[in-house]
């Protein structure tokens, strides 16, 4: 037990201070966005609205995503990574405490169209500040620090947030997500000052090759606004799928969402630098992320017993565990060809486009023909997204042969 308490341990050795800062940052923020994975909950069981009102309010959530990622991306390349990260922490805050007060089917989607906006212009800064914090060898594991305090805090959130639903109803949810984006800003002026921080891989291009004209990346971008419409199903159709079907409630989704965050926390980083030393490619591992999460809506056709339920969200945990990180990983390197801005604002706005037909998408269609039809189709989104992947990975090492 000890050995492999520090084999865990020395995954994390070699990270800059300025990359715990902004995992801690970020695990401040996250931890408070628990009002996402309730939204489509609290739309349709706390307002009354029905499930196709739900669904245009996501899609309404998706659009505000990809103005505000590639909003965000510009300014990044405009103005720097610490002023569009600040801002939008503080305006986000405030917009969150103040969506609590709109409860029209109009007024919530251009609402939540806003604070999406505001909230998604950090995505592309936060890339670029980790690619600029990190030293080459490291990144992979810089971007999975990260992602381990993103999903800490959502470990954290739903749990906390089924709980303060049955105490104290929807509206605290708002309050909670409001103060710690506001919280993190304030953490990050303090000490994070770009004038002090240590910047260990700055990258300057004095010609810039447009992401727009980057072919595979604009393949890999298609593949993943398909693994986002599929991802994102655990945070709307899903819910709604574990409490109609299934009969759970708010804080059992809670537990079962928290436990996603709870394995990524103790397996991802040890999952991570052991895949690092392999010879897989960043889009085979991809590929594989894709695949897993494809058959984890796949079984849950498979029998009416609700333990399916852990083993499905098991599967689809281990898939983001392997898809994100690399997916990131590739964005990143594929970055330094043009503005980073602007490649990482398209790879944020993927998963924005995915917001926007995802969730909708989900909920018409489980609410058209059944949850099973609806989780086959998913499942042939899956399918589709690993064959893009896999042909891209195959095109791409053909290059380097012939380049070679």
């Amino acid at each position: 037990m000890k050995t492999l308490y520090k084999n865990y341990i020395n995954t994390f050795k070699g990270l800059s201070d300025e990359i715990w800062w902004l995992a801690l940052i970020t695990f401040i923020n996250r931890a408070g966005t628990m009002v996402i994975p309730f939204l489509s909950l609290y739309l349709k069981e706390d307002l009354n609205f029905s499930v196709s009102q739900v669904g245009w309010i996501m899609s309404a959530f998706g659009l505000g995503s990809v103005v505000g990622s590639w909003i965000g991306g510009k300014l990044t390349d405009k103005i720097g990574y610490y002023k569009v990260m600040v801002r939008s922490l503080l305006a986000t805050g405030v917009l969150f405490i103040a969506l609590q007060f709109l409860n029209t089917f109009v007024s919530l989607c251009i609402g939540i169209f806003i604070v999406m906006m505001v909230a998604d212009a950090f995505r592309p800064a936060i890339f670029v500040a980790l690619n600029t914090y990190s030293k080459p060898e490291n990144k992979i594991r810089s971007l999975t620090l990260i992602r381990l305090a993103i999903n800490l805090g959502f470990s954290a959130g739903p749990a906390i947030g089924g709980m303060i639903i049955t105490g104290l109803g929807y509206a605290g949810l708002f309050w909670v997500d409001g103060i710690t984006c506001v919280l993190a800003a304030l953490v990050m002026i303090k000490v994070l000052n770009p004038k002090k921080a240590k910047v260990l891989d700055e990258l300057k291009n004095d010609n810039p090759v447009s992401v727009y004209k980057d072919h595979a990346f604009l393949v890999f971008f298609i593949a993943m606004v398909l693994f986002g419409i599929v991802f994102l199903q655990y945070f709307s159709s899903i819910t709604i799928y574990y409490k109609d079907v299934h009969l759970l409630s708010e804080f059992e989704i809670g537990l079962i969402l928290g436990m996603n965050g709870f394995v990524i926390f103790i397996f991802e980083m040890p999952l991570i630098k052991w895949l690092e030393r392999t010879a897989f490619t960043k889009l085979w591992l991809v590929f594989f992320g894709a695949v897993l999460t494809g058959i984890s809506f796949l079984i849950l056709n498979f029998t009416s017993w609700s333990g399916i339920l852990i083993i499905g969200m098991l599967l689809v945990t281990f898939g983001e565990m392997v898809a994100f990180p690399f997916s990131n990983a590739f964005a990143i390197e594929r970055a330094k060809k043009g503005n980073q801005g602007e490649y990482m604002a398209l790879y944020s706005i993927s998963f924005s486009v995915a917001h926007i037909f995802g969730h909708n998408a989900g909920l018409q269609l489980s609410a058209g023909i059944g949850f099973e039809n609806t989780w086959y189709i998913i499942t042939g989104l899956a399918f589709i997204c690993a064959v893009l992947l896999f042909s891209l990975n195959r095109r791409l090492n053909n290059l380097k042969k012939i380049q070679l």
